[in-house]
């Protein structure tokens, strides 16, 4: 189950890369856009400002994320995105942080690059985290006994996501053009354990749902000194977060 408090907790964070994303797609005019998992659609404005005479949708499989999307005022309905299909003046689609989630999610991009009209625009980014000591030491602990067991299957595995190269050349026969990155962030987070906090709003969602109140409890109380021996706190109370992540922008021709 999201939580939007939680995972808006580190907006200013968390919106940086589609910002950055959005800046590398050339559409001047567009007559669809899409958000394709819109979330709490706190970036779904940014679509409606950069094309104003466009038909926005916007998406999402979490009733919770919906529900906070309608209440910001988005015309967001429940979908699934595996179940998406681009209308044929679909111009622009933005997936920000969400194929993540997916597995096989690289059939499902050339999918919906096929269907996309010519000139089209379909811009996406990942996490490239998940090898990094936050995501190990959570797969650590959730590996050792006591833990195994319940969580077994429950965490992602590092190749959840390609590099970029990786997505360039996976969907490069497909008569596109192709622009592909990546950028380590390096977030100067606030606050007591604050990367506990982060992947409280991410990465340890699948666990809470699994575990009882008590159970969670105990793993966040297991976890928390491993987390701050893996990221210390510096002396002015802040801690370095670095966070890679990986960008697409596919044009069609």
């Amino acid at each position: 189950m999201w939580d939007p408090r939680k995972y808006l907790e580190f907006s200013e964070y968390r919106d940086r890369p589609a910002h950055d994303l959005l800046v590398r797609v050339g559409a001047d005019t567009a007559r669809r856009v899409v958000d394709v998992g819109c979330g709490s659609g706190n970036l779904t404005p940014l679509l409606a400002a950069r094309w104003p005479e466009a038909v926005i949708e916007a998406i999402d499989a979490s009733s919770e994320m919906v529900q906070a999307a309608r209440a910001n005022g988005i015309d967001a309905r429940l979908e699934d995105v595996r179940d998406w299909q681009p209308a044929p003046d679909t111009d622009v689609a933005l997936c920000n942080a969400v194929l993540q989630w997916v597995p096989d999610h690289v059939e499902l991009l050339r999918a919906w690059l096929r269907a996309l009209p010519e000139r089209a625009w379909f811009a996406f980014q990942v996490p490239g985290n998940f090898d990094a000591p936050a995501h190990r030491t959570l797969r650590e602990l959730a590996g050792e006994s006591g833990w195994s067991q319940r969580l077994a299957g429950v965490l992602r595995e590092p190749d959840c996501v390609l590099a970029a190269v990786d997505y360039a050349d996976a969907i490069a026969d497909l008569d596109i053009e192709v622009d592909a990155w990546e950028t380590t962030y390096v977030h100067r987070l606030r606050g007591e354990d604050p990367v506990l906090e982060w992947l409280s709003g991410t990465a340890l969602r699948p666990v809470r749902s699994v575990l009882g109140d008590e159970q969670w409890q105990r793993f966040r109380t297991e976890l928390t000194p491993r987390l701050r021996a893996a990221y210390p706190q510096r002396t002015d109370g802040t801690t370095w977060f670095p966070f890679r992540r990986i960008f697409v922008v596919a044009h069609r021709r």
